[in-house]
């Protein structure tokens, strides 16, 4: 039974409606693939006892003709969406043995579509990080390798842990969040697709807060289809999130099939940065061919505040990071070092709980937000923000319905490349996702090709707001071209 986890996610489902196998079945093959691949260090804590007494559930309701959408799909979730009774750590020491006493909004809503929990993926501490490189519990590895080297690849990050386990086929999907990037860039890093929804599409309540006019959950998998399914499950109102709206959730897998004639699809000319690769750029332009030869108009246009959409996000949310993490104090849960007052306790805490890149932003914001800097800084931010967004409605109200952008400025790098660097090196890794996040739309990252190194490289399309269905339209465009990712090779096993 190893061929089912060569499965996607919506073959999987499929097979399970029409009774090929069992729930059990297919859980126990990823469970096992789990194990082999603790290499890879995608998982912080798997829970294969759980995942089983789910699927026995979904054998029970498929038998009786009460399936539900997910039903008996094990995926992964990332340890930044608080689980009942399940340690949730956000990949940092702070939140050493915390179990939360509810349960996030996302994954509610997957249990109660069927879906079957395998663990709690990696990530980089706070889901601050560009390559998952920053966690407590060690860095995750990529499933690739550049052509004829054993040197270790990132997977991206924040969400690393989720686009590697997806990538070695160890999950059918996995949640993710993207902040500034962080769903799209471990996407393209490994050759899976993933989807930032439109801000307020996703519920954020029981979700470990970044920067929250920032983070949306979103779901990394192997193709558009699966993450259309995904995304499906994981939307919808939730009055306990006031930044969530009040909207139906489409049917995004039925949007996939649609195609593009007739669309009209931006090129911003402000993308082409400096210093870009050529394959990059050869890349970029054979996304637009196939579109145009799909019946797409391809239309160029400008952008012209995107030059300073990477600054004032890295003012925006640091600054919003200081203000969140400012609750981690060894009082009431996480870890605690004692001291002889309670300054003494909060300094200690933090001082032991929090890791260097974390600390960096909680001084970065909280400098920008001091009496001093606040308008020279924070300000001035928020001001570029709106122009940014601006920049995307002018663009939309000219009748384009989708841009492509390439996804990353590169393909993925090895570890220890850069972390050790100038963290601006690693900053601009975010280069063409800030943008995104600064204007609240919707972005999907779409597997395109590989490098000269055999590494992936992956495509961005950014949509109108609550427009996710064009996106997954115009991706299943270029997954079609591009052909499928293969899964790489198994090195690990």
């Amino acid at each position: 039974m190893s061929e089912l986890n060569e499965l996607t996610l919506a073959e999987a489902r499929d097979g399970l409606k029409a009774k090929r196998f069992s729930a059990r079945e297919l859980t126990q093959v990823h469970i096992a693939a789990v194990e082999k691949a603790r290499a890879l260090n995608a998982f912080i804590l798997e829970t294969p006892e759980r995942a089983l007494a789910q699927a026995e559930v979904s054998d029970r309701k498929i038998a009786a003709g009460e399936a539900r959408p997910l039903e008996g799909l094990p995926l992964g979730i990332k340890d930044l969406f608080c689980t009942h009774g399940v340690t949730t750590t956000a990949g940092s020491k702070i939140l050493e043995g915390f179990e939360p006493h509810y349960e996030s909004a996302v994954t509610a809503n997957l249990w109660r579509d069927g879906a079957v929990m395998l663990g709690k993926l990696n990530l980089d501490e706070f889901a601050m990080g560009s390559s998952n490189e920053t966690s407590a519990y060690g860095n995750v590895v990529s499933p690739w390798r550049r052509t004829g080297s054993d040197a270790q690849i990132v997977p991206g990050g924040s969400s690393g842990g989720s686009a590697a386990a997806v990538a070695a086929h160890l999950c059918l999907g996995a949640t993710a969040t993207d902040t500034g990037g962080s769903i799209r860039q471990p996407a393209a890093f490994t050759g899976t697709v993933g989807i930032k929804p439109t801000y307020g599409r996703c519920s954020r309540w029981g979700t470990v807060a970044f920067a929250s006019s920032l983070d949306q959950a979103g779901p990394i998998a192997r193709t558009v289809r699966d993450c259309a399914v995904l995304l499906a499950s994981m939307a919808g109102p939730d009055a306990r999130d006031t930044t969530c709206v009040d909207l139906p959730v489409p049917d995004f897998e039925a949007a996939v099939s649609r195609g593009v004639k007739g669309l009209t699809i931006g090129i911003p000319k402000e993308y082409r940065v400096d210093g870009m690769p050529a394959e990059i750029q050869k890349l970029w332009d054979q996304g637009a061919a196939w579109l145009k030869d799909a019946g797409a108009t391809i239309k160029e246009i400008s952008l012209p505040n995107t030059q300073y959409a990477l600054p004032a996000y890295y003012i925006v949310a640091p600054a919003e990071a200081s203000s969140n993490l400012a609750r981690y104090d060894g009082v009431r849960y996480g870890l605690r070092v004692p001291a002889n007052d309670i300054v003494g306790l909060y300094e200690n805490t933090r001082a032991a709980g929090f890791g260097r890149e974390v600390k960096r932003r909680i001084m970065i914001g909280t400098y920008v937000l001091s009496a001093g800097y606040y308008d020279a800084y924070y300000v001035r931010a928020q001001k570029i923000r709106t122009l940014i967004k601006r920049d995307f409605e002018a663009a939309y109200a000219e009748g384009v319905d989708a841009i492509l952008t390439p996804a990353t400025p590169s393909a993925a790098f090895g570890i220890g490349e850069k972390a050790s660097a100038d963290p601006v090196e690693m900053y601009l890794n975010d280069v063409f996702t800030v943008t995104v996040n600064m204007a609240g739309l919707p972005g999907i990252a779409v597997p395109a090709g590989l490098d000269s190194q055999g590494l992936p490289l992956g495509l961005q399309l950014i949509g109108r707001p609550f427009d996710e269905e064009t996106l997954f339209a115009v991706a299943q465009t270029i997954e079609d071209a591009a052909g499928r990712t293969a899964l790489p090779k198994p090195w690990w096993a």
